[in-house]
């Protein structure tokens, strides 16, 4: 299947990174071989917990030739803004390569609550202007908050414009199966359905647990998605 990421007419006013509707139809194309070589949503630099300079994330994704990606550092948009500047930048300096060069969405990691257990929702294509996300990109968690409850993250990450993302569904003390209904429930778009929960070098989604997972985001109407969540040198792997 061919993705237009061209912005729809609805839009057109908006930046690439916001194109809400160019990523919903890449992430109906997901798939076991689209990560880390095609795609990539889960990312980290150092403007959270990872090792990586902004800069070489997006240096590193033309390097590798992934078509799309999203920084999703923890409460803070700080790595996509640096990121997109240096892209921009690229683009002038290349202008031939234009049509190669990968689509950067915004993206974040926000802490919630979710039937008592503390998971992570990822959110993508927002506005990071948005007064709704305010309270979610300070750079540290909500927790003991009335922002802190996922339905409430859910609810702020899709008035901003953007689709929120379930990670790592089978990392928690509660089980997928437990999770996924909740957080749908709340509205939720999507979920992590490709996740390699034990590292392995190189990297390769969990078989059994993307089993599951991907069957609960067909029960649930669920758009499913990938992402090596890099905190390290390299977005081939998780550290």
């Amino acid at each position: 299947m061919t993705v237009n990421l061209a912005p729809s007419p609805g839009s057109s006013l908006k930046p690439e990174a916001q194109n809400v509707s160019a990523l919903k139809q890449v992430f109906q194309t997901i798939d076991a071989d689209s990560c880390p070589g095609s795609y990539n949503f889960h990312l980290h630099t150092i403007n959270s917990d990872g090792r990586s300079q902004s800069e070489q994330v997006i240096e590193q994704a033309i390097a590798i030739g992934l078509k799309g990606l999203a920084i999703t550092d923890h409460h803070s948009t700080k790595g996509y803004e640096q990121a997109q500047i240096w892209l921009d930048n690229w683009k002038l300096n290349h202008p031939d390569h234009n049509s190669t060069a990968p689509t950067l969405w915004t993206g974040a990691e926000i802490n919630a609550e979710l039937l008592n257990n503390e998971v992570h929702i990822l959110g993508y294509a927002f506005d990071p202007e948005h007064p709704s996300l305010r309270p979610y990109l300070r750079g540290k968690s909500t927790e003991g908050s009335d922002n802190y409850p996922a339905a409430r993250v859910i609810k702020s990450i899709q008035e901003a414009g953007g689709l929120a993302v379930l990670a790592h569904p089978c990392r928690y003390r509660s089980t997928a199966d437990q999770l996924i209904p909740e957080a749908a429930r709340f509205g939720i778009d999507g979920v992590e359905t490709y996740y390699a929960y034990n590292n392995p070098n190189p990297w390769k989604a969990s078989p059994k647990q993307t089993v599951l997972v991907k069957e609960l985001a067909e029960i649930y109407g669920l758009l499913g998605t990938c992402g090596t969540d890099s905190h390290g040198l390299s977005l081939l792997v998780r550290i």
